[in-house]
C-alpha cells in the first residue's frame, strides 16, 4: 500500500512540475505554413519555430508562442533560394541591400563564378562583413584572376615555378574559404591555359573540399560536347565534384542538348558528381569582346584596340568573325543587344543593326561586323546580350534533376544599364512561368532546385531546407501570383509575390515591403574548417 502511495505522489509530482514548466517561446513563429520543405517532397502544413537566427521546431501541431508571429494562411513556406551563379564582386560594396536578389526570393549567394574572383579573398570577406549585406555569400576562388596575378594576360603556358605560385594562391584562398575554383575558359586569360593547368589547381581546391564550376572552354555547337568532355575529365582527374555554369544549346541543332545531357548523365553513371546550374532565359550575357577571335584579346583590352586600330589586322579580325556568323547562318548581329557601353550611354538596349543604320544607313552583315569592332576600339567596356539559345532547349535543361536554378546576375538597382533582366527574375519565372503557367516542373520540384540541390553542390549544408537545426533563411510566397516582371527592354522591376523574406531569421521583406535590415553573412568553406 505504501509503494501504491509513493508512486501516486510521483506521479502528482511529474504532472504538477510538468504544468509550470515554461512553454518554449521563439523569436518568431511562422503558422500555418504550406512548407515546401526543399527536398523535392510534397508540401505539408506545418508551423515553424525560430530561435537565435536558425529554425527550431517544424511542426504539424501547434507550438510555443512566438515574440513575433506571422499568419502564413495562403502562402508557400520554401528555404531561401540559394543562387550558386552570380557576379556580385564590385556592386556588393556599391549596393550592399541586394534588394533585387531578395524580392526573388534568394538569401544566399555564390560568387567568383566565370574564373574571376576577389584577390585575396580574406580580404574581400572582411569588406563584406564590414558593408553588411542583405544576403549571404559565399566565394569560388577564380583561375582567370589567379592566372593573371601570375602570368598576366598573355598567351604564355606557366613554367613549373609559376605554377606552384598559381597552386599557392588557390590554396590560400581555399584556406580563407573559398568554395571551391571557378573557370572561365572563354575568357581572358583562362582561355589560353591547357587542361593540364586547371587539373593541377583543381587537385588543390580538391584538398579542401572544394567544388569545381566551370564557364566551359566553348559553348558554341561546333565545341560544346568537346568542352563538357573536359569538365568532366578536369573532375575526375582532380577528385573533386564539377558544376558546369550556366548550361544552354544554340538554336539550330536538334538532339546536341539531348547529347550534353547524356554526356552528365554517363558522368555520374560511373561514380563522378556532375551537375549544372541555368538561368530560364533564351539569351545569355557577357562582355562584346567574346565575339573576337582568341588572338586578338590576348594582352587585354588596350593590344585589342591596338590591334583593331591597324587596318590590316582588322580586316582578318573581321573576316574572322564573318566566316563564324556564316557558317552560323546570320545575315547581320540582331541577336546583339548592347546592355552597357561606357563611352556612349545611349547605345544601351539598342540592336546592332539599329546602330548600324543610325551609324551608317546600311543594313547586313558587314555594317554589323563594323559596327561592333567600331565600339570595341573604343576605351571601356561594352557589355551585351546574346539572343541566340532555343526555348526548347532551355525547358528540356530545366527539366533534368541535377540542374539547379542560377541567375548569372549581379546586383542591380534602377539605373541607366539595361541589363538582363535574369538579375531580377530568374526565380519568380521558374515559379511563375514555367512550373505554374507551363507545367514544366513541379512547385516542389523547382523549389528543390533553387535550395537543397545548389546547396548541397557547393557544402552550405545548413542551407536550403526547412529542417530543425538549419539556418533560418525562408521565403514566403503566393504560389498563385509569384511571377517576374522584369524584361529585356524594361530590366529594372523587381519581381511579385514574396510576402516574406528572412535571412538569418530576420525579415527582410514584410508584407511585400523591404525594410531596412541587412543581415546577411559570409558563408566560408566548412569542408576543413
Amino acid at each position: 500500500m505504501q509503494s501504491v502511495v509513493r508512486f501516486a505522489v510521483v506521479v502528482f509530482a511529474l504532472l504538477s512540475l510538468a504544468t509550470v514548466v515554461p512553454a518554449q517561446v521563439y523569436d518568431l513563429v511562422i503558422r500555418n505554413a504550406r512548407v515546401v520543405d526543399g527536398t523535392g517532397n510534397p508540401w505539408f502544413r506545418a508551423n515553424v519555430g525560430i530561435k537565435d537566427g536558425r529554425i527550431a521546431s517544424v511542426e504539424r501541431r501547434d507550438l510555443g508562442r512566438g515574440e513575433r508571429e506571422i499568419d502564413a494562411s495562403g502562402l508557400v513556406l520554401a528555404p531561401g533560394f540559394v543562387d550558386v551563379h552570380t557576379h556580385i564582386e564590385s556592386s556588393i560594396f556599391r549596393i550592399p541591400e541586394a534588394d533585387n536578389f531578395l524580392f526573388d526570393g534568394v538569401t544566399t549567394v555564390v560568387t567568383g563564378n566565370c574564373g574571376g574572383s576577389a584577390l585575396p579573398l580574406g580580404d574581400f570577406f572582411r569588406r563584406l562583413e564590414e558593408a553588411r549585406t542583405g544576403i549571404n555569400i559565399a566565394s569560388l576562388i577564380g583561375h582567370n584572376t589567379v592566372r593573371n596575378a601570375v602570368l598576366g594576360s598573355q598567351n604564355v603556358q606557366p613554367t613549373s615555378g609559376e605554377l606552384a605560385r598559381m597552386a599557392q594562391l588557390v590554396s590560400e584562398a581555399m584556406n580563407e574559404g573559398a568554395v571551391g575554383l571557378s573557370t572561365g575558359l572563354i575568357y581572358l586569360p583562362g582561355l589560353f591555359a591547357k587542361t593540364e593547368e586547371v587539373v593541377a589547381l583543381a587537385r588543390i581546391a580538391s584538398s579542401w573540399g572544394g567544388v569545381y564550376a566551370t564557364h566551359m572552354r566553348h559553348e558554341r555547337t561546333d565545341g560544346i560536347l568537346a568542352a563538357v568532355d573536359e569538365a568532366i575529365h578536369i573532375g575526375a582527374a582532380a577528385g573533386l565534384p564539377v558544376q558546369i555554369s550556366h548550361l544552354k544549346v544554340g538554336q539550330g541543332f536538334p538532339g546536341l542538348d539531348q547529347q550534353v545531357l547524356a554526356r552528365i548523365d554517363a558522368a555520374r553513371g560511373s561514380g563522378l558528381q556532375v551537375t549544372a546550374d541555368q538561368y530560364p532565359y533564351a539569351a545569355s550575357s557577357t562582355t562584346l569582346a567574346t565575339i573576337l577571335p582568341d588572338w586578338a584579346v590576348a594582352g587585354g583590352e588596350s593590344a585589342q584596340r591596338e590591334r583593331l586600330a591597324a587596318p590590316e589586322t582588322r580586316r582578318r579580325v573581321a573576316a574572322e568573325i564573318r566566316a563564324v556568323m556564316e557558317k552560323a547562318g546570320r545575315a547581320n548581329l540582331d541577336y546583339i543587344a548592347i546592355a552597357s557601353h561606357e563611352p556612349d550611354p545611349s547605345l544601351n538596349g539598342k540592336r546592332v543593326p539599329a546602330i548600324t543604320a543610325q551609324r551608317m544607313g546600311v543594313a547586313g552583315l558587314d555594317g554589323d561586323i563594323d559596327t561592333v569592332l567600331d565600339l570595341l576600339a573604343q576605351p571601356g567596356r561594352t557589355s551585351v546580350i546574346y539572343h541566340s539559345w532555343s526555348e526548347p532547349g532551355v525547358e528540356l535543361i530545366m527539366r533534368h534533376p541535377v540542374v539547379a536554378v542560377a541567375s548569372d546576375g549581379g546586383v542591380q538597382k534602377p539605373g541607366p544599364l539595361v541589363p538582363h533582366p535574369r538579375s531580377y527574375g530568374t526565380n519568380a519565372r521558374v515559379l511563375g512561368f514555367y512550373a505554374r503557367e507551363k507545367g514544366i516542373l513541379s512547385l516542389e520540384e523547382a523549389v528543390r532546385k533553387m535550395t537543397s540541390l545548389p546547396a548541397q553542390t557547393f557544402r552550405l549544408n545548413d542551407r536550403g531546407l526547412v529542417l530543425p537545426g538549419y539556418a533560418a533563411d525562408l521565403v514566403l510566397f503566393d504560389e498563385a501570383r509569384v511571377r517576374d516582371l522584369a524584361t529585356y527592354d524594361e530590366p529594372h522591376q523587381y519581381s511579385e509575390g514574396f510576402a516574406y523574406v528572412l535571412v538569418n531569421g530576420v525579415v527582410v521583406i514584410e508584407n511585400g515591403q523591404r525594410n531596412e535590415n541587412r543581415p546577411g553573412q559570409v558563408l566560408r568553406n566548412k569542408a576543413l574548417h
